[in-house]
């Protein structure tokens, strides 16, 4: 593979000095992995409009991957909650004034900033309303989920895993999982159509 875009590269070396794990490991906050950030990419590339969000920020990696392949005419608002993190997310994006990175509630700050064309939820159960956020058309994202092949045979997920059921269930979505190459990981995308 090509070599990482340079903002992605600077977020990877702020996760690093803030010791935030570039894998997905166990329960704590990581970045999302680079086949997720790719997929990000892809999609921020197509937005012919509007804004494009992130719900938690983290040190920045999925934005990076976001901002450096939207449009030139794009914008892109990051939130977070926390301080370190913040800090280091805007030392990513300090010469991008395209991405503005939010200090607070997620759910709220994006709330006061929609519609828009693209929101990678990272991480976490979605907030009911999160769906209200996205423009007829606009994207939704939402990384850290286990193929249900690849869960334990015994593991609760297999019939009842949250992230799915809303995003399958809700009628405004048209869904979808993507399954990532290592078919250990897959990500959750759905379209709001209404």
């Amino acid at each position: 593979m090509a070599d990482l875009p340079s903002l992605v590269q600077r977020a990877q070396d702020a996760a690093i000095a803030v010791r935030m794990p570039l894998r997905r490991e166990g329960t704590g906050p990581s970045c999302c992995l680079p086949a997720v950030g790719r997929f990000l990419a892809v999609l921020a590339a197509g937005c012919s409009g509007g804004l494009i969000g992130e719900a938690g920020t983290g040190v920045g990696y999925g934005a990076a991957w976001m901002a450096s392949a939207m449009p030139v005419d794009r914008r892109l608002v990051t939130v977070e909650l926390d301080d370190k993190r913040v800090v280091a997310a805007r030392g990513v994006f300090a010469d991008e004034p395209r991405v503005e990175v939010v200090h607070g509630d997620s759910f709220h700050e994006l709330a006061r900033r929609a519609p828009f064309d693209l929101l990678f939820a990272d991480g976490g159960n979605q907030p009911a309303g999160i769906v209200d956020l996205l423009r007829i058309g606009g994207r939704l994202v939402n990384d850290d989920v286990t193929p249900v092949d690849a869960l334990p045979a015994d593991s609760p997920y297999r019939e009842h895993d949250p992230k799915r059921q809303f995003f399958f269930g809700d009628p405004r979505l048209v869904a979808a999982e993507v399954v990532l190459p290592d078919l250990q990981n897959s990500l959750l995308v759905g379209t709001r159509v209404s």
